[in-house]
């Protein structure tokens, strides 16, 4: 049985009407799921600027006499590589590191940043190379024993700060350190491992 244009007005209402509405409907949801989205980061982002240092908050004032708060520079990032056994291996840096608490994420920030690292390890050397832009030689402290290197920069405009384990014990007092256009190189050669020396034996 065929309806007539006349009694199809009814069923061509009724999905029009319907599709609007489911439309509608989910357009209100993503209004809602955004909204909820924006106050958690709102949140978030309070949390972090609470939390920060004092020397990473400042205030200035501009030509119009408006006053206004900054903070940072807040830093965050990773280098990832497929090390010599074929697992990845994932290194961050900055000064912002995740730290969940009582299982909610969280993070801690620092005022001195963690430079990028990449370290590499030949027969002969560790080689570790780390980018510390914006820094004077002079301003490069290093310290090392056969197991770690310790890179640090203390000024008031850039701070860097870290502690690397190296994967093999290293010899300190040969260590090679060049800096230039902000990248660190520094090569340890390995430490030999002197073989105890015997005594002979007697049979009696």
């Amino acid at each position: 049985m065929c309806l007539s244009d006349e009694e199809d007005w009814f069923p061509r209402w009724f999905r029009r009407r319907w599709w609007l509405l489911t439309t509608r409907s989910l357009f209100d949801d993503f209004d809602e799921y955004f909204r909820q989205m924006y106050r958690y980061m709102q949140r978030e982002f309070e949390a972090i600027f609470k939390n920060a240092p004092t020397n990473l908050r400042r205030s200035r004032v501009l030509p119009d006499g408006t006053r206004i708060d900054e903070w940072g520079p807040f830093v965050y990032g990773y280098s990832m590589k497929i090390g010599p056994e074929g697992k990845p291996e994932i290194r961050e840096f900055g000064n912002i590191k995740p730290q969940p608490k009582l299982g909610k994420a969280g993070v801690s920030i620092k005022e001195e940043r963690e430079p990028l690292i990449d370290i590499a390890l030949t027969n002969d050397e560790v080689r570790v190379v780390a980018e510390l832009p914006g820094v004077e030689k002079s301003d490069i402290k290093l310290h090392g024993t056969e197991d770690t290197l310790t890179i640090s920069v203390d000024k008031a405009e850039r701070k860097y700060y870290k502690e690397i384990e190296l994967p093999r014990k290293a010899d300190v007092r040969q260590a090679k350190p060049t800096y230039k256009n902000g990248v660190l190189e520094v090569c340890l050669p390995i430490k030999k491992e002197e073989k105890p020396k015997g005594e002979p034996i007697k049979i009696d």
